[in-house]
Parts: C-alpha cells; sequence; structure tokens
C-alpha cells in the first residue's frame, strides 16, 4: 500500500499514524487502545475498509507497532472518538466501539 492513493485521496504512508474506518468521516481521530496490553494511540481516519464484523479498524504500521500489535497482526482495541474543541483539557473520549483490530 505504500505511496498507494487511499480512499480520502491521501497517499497512504506507513509512517504516519492513521488508520482505515468502514464509516467514520475522513479527519476524524481516534484514541485507539490495545486491551492486551493497555498502549495506545491517536490516529485519524484517511481511509476506507471493508466491513467485517470482526474487525473494526486497520491501522497503519507505525501505529500497529504503537500499541505493540505487529507480531499477533490483531488486537482486541477499544475506540474512543477524540474531540479537538479547543479546551485546554479534554473531556473523556466519547467510546466508539470495542472489538479487534488488524493491520
Amino acid at each position: 500500500m505504500q505511496g498507494r492513493a487511499t480512499a480520502s485521496g491521501e497517499r497512504y504512508d506507513k509512517s504516519l499514524l492513521t488508520a482505515a474506518h468502514p464509516t467514520l468521516p475522513f479527519g476524524t481521530r481516534l484514541l485507539v487502545r490495545n486491551l492486551g496490553n493497555g498502549s495506545s494511540v491517536v490516529v485519524r481516519v484517511n481511509d476506507r475498509k471493508a466491513r467485517h464484523r470482526h474487525n473494526i479498524i486497520d491501522l497503519s504500521r507505525a501505529a500497529a507497532e504503537a500499541i505493540n500489535m505487529i507480531r499477533d497482526g490483531k488486537a482486541t482495541v477499544k475506540l474512543e472518538e477524540v474531540k479537538n474543541d479547543g479546551a485546554e483539557q479534554q473531556q473523556a473520549p466519547t467510546a466508539v466501539s470495542e472489538r479487534s483490530a488488524s493491520h
């Protein structure tokens, strides 16, 4: 995928913290928490993925590395939307869903 166009028109860059999601708007920022090890990363949705009942998000390589899921390729994750409302102290992110992610 490196260098190919994503559904948003951007070029895929495996070194950026991005993700593909079937329904969320492009530009949506998500906190992705790996429930197996507690690590988390904030990604920006810039691509679409096929709907799959077990996998809810596909992460870029950099995002997958950030939450230590490269070796397994999949992890059970929790997604929370990160709102950028300009406030200095952000309120708790809105829960989006909890299922598996794949890289």
